[in-house]
């Protein structure tokens, strides 16, 4: 078994097709939607996370383009600029996934990008603005 979080982003004409349920039934997938946002008549964002054996998700995901949606791995749209970050530990207090953690040893935060769930919660609370989430 395997779990991939990505974001997905529908096309105006696929807001209203099944294409989630679809490909979860399709491949037997199991999946939580982490975030979600809806713009009727504009476009859809979804993050989603979808666990199953690997060359189901894969097949998925190349589904997903086929059907005209727009897929990007989780990791891509959540980033800390290391140069700007000064690890003051802000983001960590607001982080409900525990991907912001304060290391102990040194008092550096850390992003653990695989736990982040794409809240947001950080970005509007780091001073420096080191966080930035792209969608």
């Amino acid at each position: 078994m395997t779990e991939q979080r990505m974001v997905l982003r529908f096309p105006e004409d696929l807001l209203d097709q099944p294409v989630i349920s679809t490909a979860v039934s399709r491949y037997n997938l199991h999946f939580n939607i982490l975030r979600a946002h809806v713009t009727p008549q504009s476009e859809g964002l979804v993050v989603l996370g979808l666990e199953g054996k690997t060359e189901d998700v894969e097949a998925a995901v190349q589904w997903f383009e086929e059907q005209g949606v727009d897929v990007k791995p989780l990791e891509s749209a959540v980033v800390r600029d290391e140069e700007v970050c000064t690890h003051c530990g802000a983001c960590v207090v607001v982080c409900p996934s525990d991907a912001l953690a304060m290391d102990p040893k040194t008092h550096e935060v850390r992003f653990d990008p695989d736990e982040c769930v794409a809240c947001g919660a950080c970005v509007p609370v780091c001073p420096p603005r080191a966080m930035s989430i792209s969608f």
